[in-house]
């Protein structure tokens, strides 16, 4: 079947158009060249500001929900992001497998390639493990379209060969994308997910507060963001997410909600 032809956003169109107008302009005008230049910019500084809202849909389409039908069966997802850790994530999925609950794990390549034997025991149990670049570089979202390309493509082929399937989902580091990444990602087949609420497990040492913020308003159809690596520790040196991650299912359960992988069908 071949793939459907790529449609940029409305923003991109409009932002695209908006250059060449502003170039016909000054080749029509170029005493108005300051007019131009200050629309151009704003243009600029509105993209760059979009970069910064994970959650956004101006720059391309982005699941931060589960869809309808999950919510109506109270499912929401448990995801978990910079993995897979030798000392964490073993111990992540012990956790959820006393519960019965399965999760997202949005993986770094390089690290599934050093350890592909947890990748596959988290396929094993039920779980996903999906696509979060191949380095997670912090200038991520700063990358032409090559260097994008570059990191998706690299984790596909890490995380496909621990996984025993490639990824059909991709989470940006921090969730912050550039304009490029939405036709980055229709060209490798992937689809863009964000967040409904995050515990900031990565920053917050006390499990819970992490806890807290994530069980605060939750609903069915919720995605909720934790982390396998990078996570920081408590005043004992425990990982918080091992602490905080109890109280979560704790919730859950008491609250009716199960918690499931991200599916493919949309």
């Amino acid at each position: 079947m071949a793939k459907p032809r790529y449609r940029p956003p409305p923003l991109l169109v409009g932002s695209a158009a908006l250059h060449a107008a502003a170039a016909l302009g000054l080749a029509v005008a170029p005493g108005r060249w300051p007019a131009l230049a200050g629309t151009v910019f704003a243009n600029h500084v509105l993209l760059a500001a979009l970069t910064f809202w994970p959650r956004g849909t101006l720059l391309g389409a982005t699941l931060n929900r589960l869809d309808e039908a999950a919510a109506r069966r109270r499912e929401v997802c448990l995801t978990f992001d910079d993995g897979p850790d030798p000392e964490v994530t073993p111990r992540v999925l012990d956790l959820l497998a006393a519960r019965r609950a399965r999760a997202t794990f949005f993986s770094i390549g390089r690290r599934a390639a050093a350890h592909p034997e947890l990748v596959a025991e988290a396929v094993r149990q039920g779980h996903r493990v999906e696509n979060h670049t191949h380095t997670h570089p912090n200038l991520f979202a700063c990358l032409p379209p090559p260097g994008l390309r570059g990191q998706i493509e690299r984790a596909q082929a890490a995380i496909g060969d621990a996984a025993g399937r490639r990824p059909a989902f991709f989470r940006a580091p921090a969730g912050f994308r550039n304009p490029f990444l939405d036709w980055v990602l229709h060209d490798t087949g992937l689809r863009h997910v964000s967040w409904t609420r995050r515990g900031y497990d990565t920053v917050e040492r006390d499990p819970g507060k992490v806890a807290g913020r994530l069980l605060r308003g939750l609903a069915p159809g919720d995605v909720l963001l934790l982390h396998d690596g990078s996570a920081a520790r408590d005043r004992r040196g425990t990982p918080v997410v091992l602490e905080a991650l109890p109280r979560v299912l704790d919730a859950l359960e008491a609250r009716g909600l199960t918690a499931v992988p991200f599916a493919t069908d949309p």
